[in-house]
């Protein structure tokens, strides 16, 4: 089970919005810096890949099939793109086991935008995740955007975090969402075997891409999707202290905890119930010491 966005052949929940950006650049009229907002994983990304495919694939043999939302998996530029050969496309996203995407990313970028190349077809920046951008990477970045060159996209996506003013108002903000419904449709398309995870650790807030993480961390952490319940996961999430060596993991798990204590809600009285909701968002916000809060937790409600 691959869900990464580049490999994604199908467009689920977010149809319409691929039309109103397509009847956007059919007309002239698609802007040039353009921000992806939204809650994480329902499909941003996805959306972004299949809208450069449109575009990119126009003259091709294979072009894409607009009437099923799809990327024909014999198109040049969907091979292009996933080697990672395509001219006419950079992807800036942060790395692995790194803190934030780093300035030396972005002045690669720049060596790159001064690249002649040799096609006349727009030529794409797609920046993923830019919640993770420092300070110098913005300004670095800020400077790209005030002065683009012709013919050149970008396309930020931002998952509902904060992010610097200066770099929100120089793009134009496309608001996504999914409602619950329609996510629990994207996942019954996107999971082959509907039958992969515990009802107990599925929440109404969660995106599709947040269920697909769960049972790709859960799994990569010898930790049944299936057999086990939310109160069992965290409990072998902490006692183990998966938290430690999954730090990009972190949120999510504060996320399972949050969950925890929605379901739980009859066993606190309420000034603790708003106590730990707020201890969690503290220490996600502000990079509090977590430790102490995860010993606590467990032996206050995970241990029998």
């Amino acid at each position: 089970m691959n869900l990464k966005p580049c490999n994604q052949l199908k467009l689920y929940g977010l149809n319409e919005n691929l039309k109103e950006l397509i009847r956007l650049y059919i007309n002239n009229k698609l802007p040039n810096k353009i921000l992806f907002s939204g809650q994480k994983g329902i499909g941003k990304c996805t959306l972004a890949y299949h809208l450069i495919n449109y575009i990119l694939s126009e003259t091709e043999e294979y072009p894409y099939i607009l009437k099923d939302f799809s990327i024909n998996d014999k198109n040049k530029t969907f091979k292009l793109i996933n080697n990672g050969s395509h001219e006419n496309f950079t992807l800036i996203d942060i790395q692995k086991e790194k803190k934030n995407i780093e300035i030396e990313q972005i002045r690669n970028l720049i060596n790159i935008m001064n690249k002649s190349i040799f096609n006349d077809k727009p030529r794409f920046v797609l920046i993923d995740n830019i919640e993770f951008l420092n300070k110098n990477s913005i300004n670095a970045l800020l400077k790209i955007l005030e002065e683009p060159n012709n013919n050149v996209y970008f396309i930020l996506i931002h998952n509902n975090t904060n992010i610097l003013s200066t770099l929100k108002s120089r793009c134009l903000n496309f608001k996504l969402n999914l409602t619950h419904i329609k996510s629990l449709e994207v996942l019954k398309n996107i999971l082959i075997d509907n039958n992969k995870i515990n009802n107990d650790l599925i929440s109404y807030y969660f995106s599709p891409g947040n269920i697909y993480n769960l049972i790709h961390f859960l799994n990569e952490n010898n930790i049944d999707p299936k057999e086990n319940s939310l109160k069992q996961v965290l409990s072998q999430i902490i006692e183990n202290k998966i938290y430690k060596k999954e730090s990009h993991s972190k949120n999510f798990i504060f996320d399972l905890i949050e969950l925890f204590l929605r379901k739980n809600y009859f066993i606190f009285n309420l000034v603790d119930y708003f106590d730990y909701l707020k201890r969690v968002n503290e220490i996600k916000n502000f990079n509090l010491d977590e430790e102490s809060f995860f010993i606590e937790f467990r032996s206050k409600f995970l241990i029998i």
